[in-house]
């Protein structure tokens, strides 16, 4: 199951949910997933916290640990930044709801134990792979 907080903020589309667990299946991710909607504070404050950076970022992957590998019940957490998403679908002219896809799907990736700083680019041609399949019909 997928589940969405986003406190104060506006939904963020329509389907973005449905699509999640569509991209969770493809990946094969087992267990449950929160995706938050945070703002710049909170993502800051994440950030210099967890990866020493003192700037808010984008989204953020928080992986339950080996029981999310082992077939657990909570495969983890996935914070996106709003204002940040927001930016960065400004500049690359595209919908809200298309970057929150994206950010998310680059999220549930994490989650699966993919890191894109290390695998040679196999989790970002995974990712543009499944943005692609699951990004149609979207604004």
């Amino acid at each position: 199951m997928i589940v969405l907080q986003r406190q104060d903020f506006p939904p963020p589309g329509r389907g973005l949910t449905a699509r999640l667990r569509r991209a969770a299946r493809r990946i094969g991710l087992e267990g449950d997933v929160t995706v938050r909607l945070a703002g710049a504070a909170e993502a800051r404050a994440l950030n210099r916290e967890f990866r020493h950076i003192d700037r808010a970022t984008d989204v953020l992957s928080f992986p339950s640990g080996p029981a999310a590998s082992a077939g657990g019940d909570y495969a983890g957490d996935i914070l996106i930044c709003l204002p940040v998403a927001e930016a960065q679908a400004r500049r690359a002219g595209h919908s809200l709801a298309r970057e929150l896809l994206l950010l998310a799907i680059h999220g549930l990736l994490h989650l699966q134990g993919l890191d894109h700083e290390t695998d040679g680019g196999e989790m970002l041609d995974a990712q543009q792979r499944l943005f692609a399949e699951l990004s149609r019909g979207l604004p």
